[in-house]
């Protein structure tokens, strides 16, 4: 196939333990999945239907194994914040699933961050605009190597947590999530076909918070490899 104009490397995450690469097609997330997270935003997810915004699969950050990654602090905004999540990577196609067989699609979990610019999503939210621009940028999905279920299973539980230059910022267990991954998962395909190579970011716990240029975070979900991410400044181009 002839392109016009020089064709980008697909964008995709290293599988813990292999060379194997998984290939990112698109990025679904689910907001205010954590009780205590919803109210630190200044709502009651128990009392809705879960909700989801979309990163393009190019946002994707991935880190293997071992290594930090590099997120460059982003244009435009002056609150840059973290979120940790845990991370379901897509196998197999699936739509109108329920939350008894909507595990089926799972191929593996990985640990990753849904990194914002909090200052534009507020700003876009208030004024009753798309907040599209607060989560979908270059490096706004930070993830570490994937772990494939046939290794790690399904997490219900298990700490899932966030250090920021080493001091504790968000901290939580998997199974406080409003709407546990099958039920995440069986909702979402209600409105979309998922495929393979998407991910599903499934929601973070409370302490969200600003970083800087300079911050090193560190993320840790029990059973998956770690994540760790320094904030550079932006170079321009």
């Amino acid at each position: 196939m002839s392109y016009v104009i020089t064709s980008w490397e697909l964008p995709s995450v290293p599988v813990a333990g292999t060379t194997h690469r998984f290939p990112v097609r698109h990025i679904y997330c689910v907001g205010r999945n954590y009780a205590d997270h919803a109210k630190e935003m200044g709502g009651d997810a128990s009392k809705e239907p879960p909700f989801f915004f979309c990163k393009p699969g190019d946002a994707v950050l991935p880190v293997e194994a071992g290594q930090r990654g590099r997120m460059h602090y982003p244009l435009a905004t002056a609150d840059l914040q973290h979120e940790i999540e845990l991370v379901a990577a897509i196998g197999r196609a699936g739509a109108k699933r329920t939350a008894d067989n909507a595990l089926e699609l799972v191929w593996g979990y990985a640990t990753g961050l849904d990194m914002t610019r909090r200052d534009l999503q507020i700003e876009m939210r208030e004024r009753k605009r798309p907040w599209d621009i607060g989560k979908a940028f270059a490096e706004a999905a930070p993830i570490a190597t994937i772990h494939p279920v046939s290794e790690v299973g399904h997490p219900g539980t298990g700490v899932i947590e966030l250090d920021v230059n080493g001091a504790r910022r968000q901290h939580g267990d998997l199974g406080q999530m409003i709407w546990d991954v099958a039920h995440t998962i069986a909702f979402l395909t209600t409105m979309y076909e998922l495929l393979p190579g998407d991910l599903v970011f499934t929601g973070t716990p409370a302490g969200v918070g600003p970083v800087v240029a300079g911050d090193r975070l560190d993320g840790r979900i029990a059973g998956l490899t770690p994540l760790g991410v320094d904030i550079v400044a932006h170079t321009a181009s």
